[in-house]
């Protein structure tokens, strides 16, 4: 061979390590934000996502995408998508560790800060199985709002068993959403689909829904018009005694992103569903549903920072160029502690929102309504961006799909727009601070608790209070500024928290460089005497 096929200079396989006690701003956070208690478990998950086998199922779930089959070989509709055995050993994981649901089912103080880090630690190897696991922990809260159809069926969402078989005699339950229409999208008042009771307790819904997540789903929460106006039903694929409900599935999407998951257009033609919530009120009965998958957003992404620049500081402190190995020339180390700083920032938030959700005093719901939209908009937002800075540090490997960051390239996008793309947020967010001013109140308490420490973000934090005050003053002009007040208030939330919580180096870094006056407009341009050692090696 004349050693051509000699492998020297490339990082080894990033593999057989424990992504829960490596991290050291999720150790952290999980602590300080009351689940200390759940370390062992999470210990326990770090351990699994981080096996090579796990890693290789994840890579074959999305290498392997699901094949939708319309009919059977008889010319019988069957709407079946089936699925990588790959991705239903990674579902089946996720939902035996609870990242689904074990916040409502085992409820005690920091149970949804320990579901968050579960959620994250999944996510951040494998981020298509991630949607229908968020949304069956998102549709906790909606289907409580139904006696009789929360007892069927929220003993099955908290179920720790997974089976991929659409059956009526499961104990366990998955969920999906639909919600957009093609001639809607966001605006789901423009819904067409229609809903026509049936004098039997149920409704017949018939209309076409442009994206629905997770069609292999046991039920779906869907909105419809009904004679009150827009309504939300609960639409299972399998009816009692084992009939199949009519869900026509017309294509999966082929989407940006990950391929693992499976994301439809679907048709209903009086296809039973039960009235969830108040007729009328289909709006109000989802909403808790899309703060919460909303918040897993944020979670997906703060997720997928990790997975980044993980492997960007593994790939830098194996490779050697020009003499020394990357992470110690002073270019590179730079970019990666700027990466880091961005991941923490996310981290750190992602656990805030969570331990708001761990109480409903009216402090933390006042605090959250307003916060989740915030930091929803941003770290979302950053996430492409982050991602495509890591794949550079890995060069050529990275840009290939051997290497999981080119996967996460294409996937960050869609938590930016799911859930309410940009301008949806922004909007919510002016929205929220015009009709629920306990929700400014609370968000400004909760940043100015962190003044008095750093010029650069006391200066930020007036700027910050100056801009809301004039939003809130001229309300007709303030959707131009939109972007502006959220940023603006997502900085001073992640600024505040890095502050009160985070090691100094990192509230200092951050600090300087997304609220110093020598700030940067790329990572990696960061301003002198930074402590970049201590940055990176929490990396």
């Amino acid at each position: 061979m004349n050693g051509t096929h000699e492998v020297v200079n490339q990082a080894p396989p990033r593999a057989g390590l424990n992504e829960f006690l490596i991290n050291p701003a999720l150790t952290e956070a999980v602590e300080r934000y009351g689940a200390g208690w759940a370390t062992g478990h999470l210990a326990g998950v770090g351990e699994l996502v981080g096996r090579p086998d796990f890693q290789r199922d994840a890579e074959l779930a999305d290498t392997n995408p699901p094949v939708f089959t319309g009919h059977d070989r008889w010319g019988n509709r069957v709407d079946a998508v089936d699925f990588h055995p790959a991705y239903h050993r990674v579902l089946a994981a996720a939902v035996e560790h609870g990242a689904h649901t074990s916040c409502w089912a085992e409820p005690r103080p920091g149970a949804h800060v320990a579901r968050a880090a579960t959620f994250m630690l999944f996510a951040q190897v494998e981020a298509g199985h991630a949607c229908p696991v968020s949304m069956t922990h998102a549709v906790v809260p909606a289907l409580r709002l139904d006696p009789a159809l929360a007892e069927v069926w929220l003993p099955r969402v908290y179920s720790r068993d997974y089976d991929p078989r659409l059956r009526d005699d499961k104990a366990s339950a998955i969920f999906g959403m639909a919600m957009t229409e093609k001639q809607g999208g966001s605006d789901v008042r423009a819904n067409t689909t229609r809903a026509v009771r049936t004098g039997a307790g149920t409704w017949r819904l018939t209309g076409h829904k442009w994206f629905c997540s997770a069609p292999q789903s046991d039920a779906f929460l869907v909105l419809a018009q009904a004679p009150a106006g827009l309504s939300c039903f609960l639409v299972p694929r399998v009816l009692p005694g084992g009939e199949p409900n009519v869900f026509r599935i017309q294509r999966l999407k082929n989407k940006l992103g990950n391929k693992s998951n499976a994301s439809s257009e679907i048709e209903l033609d009086d296809t039973t569903g039960w009235l969830l919530g108040e007729p009328g009120r289909g709006v109000r009965t989802i909403i808790e549903m899309v703060a919460q998958t909303r918040l897993d957003c944020v979670l997906g992404t703060a997720a997928g920072m990790r997975q980044s620049v993980a492997e960007a500081a593994w790939h830098v402190r194996h490779r050697s160029a020009f003499g020394a190995l990357l992470i110690d020339q002073p270019a590179m180390t730079a970019v990666l502690a700027d990466l880091q700083l961005e991941a923490e920032a996310a981290t750190w938030t992602a656990m805030r929102l969570a331990a708001a959700y761990d109480d409903d005093g009216a402090e933390s719901v006042a605090f959250r309504r307003l916060a989740t939209a915030v930091a929803k908009y941003w770290v979302c937002k950053r996430g492409p961006n982050h991602a495509y800075e890591s794949l550079e540090c890995l060069g050529g490997n990275g840009y290939t799909e051997s290497f999981p960051l080119a996967r996460r390239y294409r996937e960050q996008p869609v938590l930016a727009i799911w859930e309410g793309s940009g301008n949806v947020i922004a909007l919510d967010v002016l929205r929220a601070m015009a009709r629920e001013p306990e929700s400014v109140q609370a968000f400004d308490r909760e940043i100015a608790s962190a003044r008095g420490v750093h010029p650069a973000f006391d200066a930020h934090l007036a700027a910050t209070r100056d801009l809301v005050r004039r939003a809130l003053a001229a309300p007709a002009d303030a959707a131009g500024q939109a972007r502006r007040v959220v940023e603006a208030l997502a900085l001073a939330l992640q600024g505040a928290v890095l502050i009160l919580q985070a090691p100094a180096a990192i509230a200092d870094g951050f600090v300087a460089a997304r609220l110093g006056p020598d700030r940067g407009l790329e990572y990696g341009a960061l301003a002198p005497g930074l402590a970049l050692s201590a940055i990176t090696g929490r990396a």
